[in-house]
């Protein structure tokens, strides 16, 4: 089978798609062959190196958390999956960039069949992360909820949760996906100088709860807003809990089948959109990579095996 390998840390251009043994599952895993695999901030820091004192990479590695595909094999006495059930979910053993991926069968779910593959295949590290910053900071009716980066893969299924809720919810974004927020619901702000009192015209009420998917300044900004510490959450500024006393609730809270199942099942019924930037076939890693590292994307990008 073809997947994604890296031998050495650095950027892109160590990324090869290669043909490796398609693996076997063993008891309690099936095998699925992938049809989307999403990819993630996340990744690129492990590649780079950047993550090697917390997340070290043995080489050659594997690359990839998100999926969703096709079971092809099940091992030994697992029953919950078939042969031919339509999966959602993910691997710890980065490994979901590739055509056949090894699960732990509590990894999956099944995919509602009107949730599209890149969709499904893009959902568990944006969709769980999402999911436990907005039950980290409580959003809820008359709440008034800040989302720093509300158009990246985590924050725009984060507004749309918040929004969910019953709070309102305003999102810090560029104005080119100022339409995209307000056709959800979200107040738009744009970054930059004067953010503060942007938000303070923005918002009918005090802001009662921020969410930071950025780092830099946001959590000093939500601070300044009088908002609680026990209700800011960032998944981007981890020194900020230990200064400020605030959450860095992340994908690892979500991190369940059933948090998965939900998510799919709000998107299946037309309540959450995923919005996907762009698709790129596995062998095309590098330019995907590329596209991420740029920024100021809209939603997930995903690869196609």
């Amino acid at each position: 089978m073809k997947a994604v390998r890296f031998s050495e840390y650095g950027g892109v251009d160590v990324l090869n798609v290669v043909d490796v043994p398609t693996p076997e599952p063993g008891p309690g895993q099936v095998l699925v062959q992938v049809k989307a695999a999403g990819i993630n901030p996340g990744e690129a820091k492990i590649r780079d190196g950047m993550l090697h004192s917390r997340w070290p990479a043995t080489f050659p590695s594997g690359e990839g958390s998100d999926l969703a595909g096709v079971v092809a094999a099940v091992g030994l006495d697992e029953a919950a999956f078939a042969v031919g059930d339509e999966v959602i979910g993910w691997t710890d053993n980065r490994a979901s960039h590739a055509e056949y991926a090894v699960v732990e069968a509590q990894n999956l779910t099944p995919k509602p069949a009107g949730v599209p593959w890149q969709v499904a295949g893009s959902l568990f590290v944006a969709g769980a992360t999402a999911w436990a910053a907005v039950h980290a900071v409580r959003a809820g009716q008359g709440d008034t909820v800040v989302v720093a980066g509300a158009a990246g893969g985590v924050g725009s299924i984060a507004v749309q949760l918040a929004r969910l809720t019953g709070a309102a919810v305003i999102g810090l974004a560029s104005e080119r996906h100022h339409d995209w927020l307000k056709a959800h619901g979200i107040i738009p702000v744009s970054y930059g100088a004067g953010v503060a009192e942007r938000i303070k015209r923005a918002a009918e009420a005090e802001v009662t709860a921020f969410i930071d998917t950025v780092g830099a300044d946001y959590v000093r900004l939500a601070l300044d807003l009088a908002v609680e510490p026990s209700r800011i959450d960032t998944i981007a500024n981890f020194a900020a809990v230990q200064e400020y006393g605030v959450k860095a609730e992340g994908s690892a809270a979500g991190a369940s089948a059933a948090v998965l199942a939900e998510l799919a099942g709000l998107i299946d019924a037309g309540k959450l959109e995923i919005p996907i930037a762009a698709t790129f076939p596995l062998d095309q890693v590098r330019d995907a990579y590329r596209l991420l590292e740029q920024g100021h994307t809209l939603g997930k990008i995903v690869l196609i095996p």
